[in-house]
């Protein structure tokens, strides 16, 4: 086996400097497993409890691929949608001046215009009303910053967007698409949404906490982080999504089935995982592929050593996963780094760290004995 040693210092080094509070790192050589150890603290107040390999970690933006991306692709596959029908031609209740040219490829990639962000969750808190369709009418009302296929821009608003547009499709909820079609057929259990409950969330023990909120006025367990998402009942197109990393790794191995062997997957069309993996030609500099990122050349947080035709994503809460597809490697890095506060930033220069350590060629060749 091979020695990870310096792996394992250098993940209790990143707990004891304040890194993160806690983590779940999990790296595979195909279907073999070769790291996957709990480090730090699930939660650190109101009480310390430890990390362990089943911690089930609010997944924020790998909701984005891990759940959207995957509930537009079987609808694609199912012919009930187009890459590149324009939202003119879907009709009502899409359509809105300036946005009529965007297409599904524009919102996966994040470059249909959307601003990136905003804090609607100040105005839904008052709303007596529908939550949902009152931040869909508010999404539908942004001017765009630029024309759908000229520019990149990550954007949260989009996958609001997109998330609508999914769910008119299928005539069901993300939650429920994606908990019939995709994580109870692949036996996923713990993979999935966790829609707001007044009592609060079933135990939260097995969950890591994120953020002592000063909006909520709480430590969140269990309840979704992005704001947005938590203000409409947890459920949204970009965040939401929990689960394991354990289930990360078992759903990105049916995907990567698909990729290698079209035919081969039971649940994904291979041809529209290639083409939703695939490098995008324009614009000549986005860093997107389909509802996945992309290396970004020398600052990307997979490192130096991951080949160019490799995807991943990262989360807000301190989540990431990234796959080199040329030596089937995936390193999924699940942290809580938000907790108990944002403000901690320094999982930015450790998470490159941390995957050149697992994606050097040191390290790929002591694995070739492996495989």
């Amino acid at each position: 086996m091979p020695n990870f040693s310096e792996i394992d210092h250098t993940m209790k080094e990143a707990v004891e400097e304040g890194v993160f509070s806690g983590s779940v790192l999990l790296a595979a050589k195909g279907e073999e497993v070769l790291i996957h150890q709990a480090y730090g603290s699930a939660s650190l107040v109101p009480m310390k409890r430890p990390m362990t390999p089943e911690t089930v970690f609010d997944l924020a933006s790998l909701t984005k691929p891990l759940a959207t991306a995957l509930a537009a692709m079987d609808l694609i596959a199912q012919r009930s949608l187009h890459l590149d029908t324009p939202l003119e031609r879907l009709g009502d209740p899409f359509l809105y001046p300036g946005k009529e040219k965007i297409t599904l490829r524009h919102l996966l990639a994040h470059t249909a215009g959307f601003p990136a962000w905003q804090p609607y969750y100040l105005e839904l808190e008052r709303w007596d009303g529908d939550r949902k369709a009152a931040l869909r009418r508010m999404v539908r009302r942004e001017s765009l910053l630029h024309p759908p296929g000229s520019q990149t821009l990550y954007s949260d608003l989009g996958f609001i967007f997109l998330d609508w547009i999914l769910e008119k499709a299928s005539g069901r909820d993300l939650h429920t698409w994606t908990r019939e079609h995709i994580y109870q057929p692949l036996g996923l259990n713990e993979m999935g949404f966790r829609p707001l409950k007044a009592a609060g969330p079933e135990n939260p023990e097995q969950y890591a906490a994120t953020e002592d909120c000063p909006w909520r006025k709480k430590i969140l367990c269990g309840e979704v982080h992005d704001e947005n998402t938590y203000a409409v009942g947890g459920v949204s197109g970009q965040a939401g999504l929990f689960g394991t990393a354990l289930e990360v790794f078992r759903l990105l191995r049916e995907l990567k089935q698909a990729y290698d062997s079209p035919a081969a997957s039971r649940l994904f069309d291979g041809d529209l995982v290639r083409t939703f993996w695939a490098r995008p030609e324009t614009p000549e500099d986005n860093p997107r592929a389909l509802g996945y990122d992309i290396p970004s050349g020398t600052d990307s947080s997979a490192g130096r050593f991951i080949s160019p035709k490799s995807i991943g994503h990262l989360g807000f809460t301190g989540t990431s996963f990234w796959f080199d597809l040329d030596r089937d490697l995936l390193v999924i890095f699940l942290t809580n780094r938000v907790h108990p506060t944002r403000t901690n930033e320094k999982i930015k220069r450790f998470r490159p760290l941390i995957h050149d350590l697992i994606f050097s060629e040191e390290l790929i060749d002591q694995q070739s004995g492996l495989v």
